[in-house]
């Protein structure tokens, strides 16, 4: 079955394990619903541990003067954002995506306007536009919410 007949076969026909085995876009689905419910959890929970780096230091003077509270105090509330957006797009992948895309953009305002890192904002761009893709397949798969589509 070649990529072009996967994709265009019903899906009742198909198991979802079978379908899994045979549609490349429905794997890629799946491989960025994964990636982008597993990353923003794990880096939203680091801002609670600090272990893959100080996450104070990626946040823009402009935007801690308009936060309350430190930047660590911030970098909390970043956490909690982006645990929910992860979980969001495990839970309900056409909005969550969205959500960690608009997300993302805020991120690379943010480190632009650092006039440094320049490489992770680039990096969070990619990100981005993946995040897109994956708002676009959870469209074309409907049913695989955890949730009803409504």
């Amino acid at each position: 079955m070649t990529a072009s007949t996967a994709a265009a076969a019903p899906t009742g026909r198909l198991t979802t394990m079978e379908r899994f085995k045979s549609d490349p876009t429905y794997q890629a689905f799946w491989l960025l619903r994964i990636a982008f419910t597993v990353a923003p959890i794990l880096f939203g929970a680091d801002k609670f541990a600090d272990l893959l780096t100080n996450w104070d230091k990626y946040l823009a003077p402009w935007v801690n003067s308009i936060v309350p509270g430190t930047a660590h105090q911030a970098m909390y509330a970043v956490g909690v954002i982006e645990i929910a957006a992860g979980l969001s797009v495990l839970v309900k992948p056409r909005f969550g995506a969205y959500l960690v895309a608009a997300w993302l953009a805020g991120i690379i305002v943010n480190l632009l306007s650092l006039h440094s890192y320049y490489d992770v904002a680039l990096r969070d761009f990619g990100l981005l536009l993946a995040a897109l893709t994956l708002a676009r397949l959870a469209k074309a798969f409907p049913g695989t919410d955890l949730i009803g589509r409504k």
